[in-house]
């Protein structure tokens, strides 16, 4: 005989509402919490923030519309260099800042990683993005627990006579940022989806990961009973 109680249609029905409504308020919250980052690095009472009303004051009196002016010149010398890059001074541009910042030590290293996990999201195939592999990485071998990571050079470095990958893991919902891992090379293998599909399990928090996941392994399958069509020699 069942002894489990079935939920009062009442509470059944707010439940419904809460679960349609949940989707809503978790987007809203990511995009309060953003704001609070934006705002913390370049609000008004910030460094940026204040230097952006440093040079609004210079035309106006009010700190209000001198920080809004302020942030309407940065905005317009960053366009200004976008059309100086499409002009083609990009190359230029990129040298020099190499030359400047790449043959620093730490901050080399932290500029040319930089570099190559803004150029995953450029909409041209470069070799940033090529370079850098979604790739899964189980801890411990097969059937230990699985992280999702980026896998910035697929040759392997010796570490004490072990083989290892350095692996880059993503932090959610911003994958900007994370952690180096170095990792044995048996732990990693080549994830089914590219970039963007990380890029949406990770900005979503894994909520978008079965949908990718499942959207991968339907192409895997089309793939695999695809039929071979052989061309006979005439």
């Amino acid at each position: 005989m069942s002894t489990k109680k079935s939920v009062p249609r009442p509470v059944q029905t707010f439940l419904i509402g809460v679960m349609a409504l949940l989707p809503v308020a978790l987007t809203i919250g990511v995009i309060v919490w953003i704001a609070g980052i934006i705002k913390r690095f370049v609000g008004p009472d910030s460094v940026v923030g204040g230097l952006l009303v440093k040079m609004g004051l210079s035309f106006v009196d009010s700190s209000a519309l001198a920080y809004l002016l302020g942030g309407l010149m940065v905005l317009g010398s960053v366009y200004l260099l976008g059309v100086l890059l499409e002009r083609g001074l990009k190359g230029g541009l990129r040298r020099l800042f190499d030359n400047l910042l790449g043959r620093i030590p730490v901050v080399g290293s932290v500029y040319d990683l930089a570099g190559r996990l803004v150029g995953m999201f450029e909409p041209r195939e470069d070799s940033n993005l090529k370079a850098m592999t979604p790739v899964w990485c189980t801890f411990g071998g097969e059937g230990g627990t699985s992280v999702l990571a980026l896998l910035p050079s697929p040759e392997p470095i010796v570490l004490e006579g072990y083989r290892y990958h350095g692996i880059l893991v993503p932090s959610a919902p911003v994958p900007v940022g994370g952690g180096l891992l170095f990792v044995p090379v048996d732990w990693v293998r080549p994830a089914e989806f590219g970039v963007e599909g990380l890029t949406s399990i990770y900005v979503s928090m894994g909520v978008s990961a079965p949908e990718v996941l499942a959207s991968a392994d339907r192409a895997a399958k089309a793939g695999k009973d695809k039929p071979t069509i052989i061309h006979e020699v005439q």
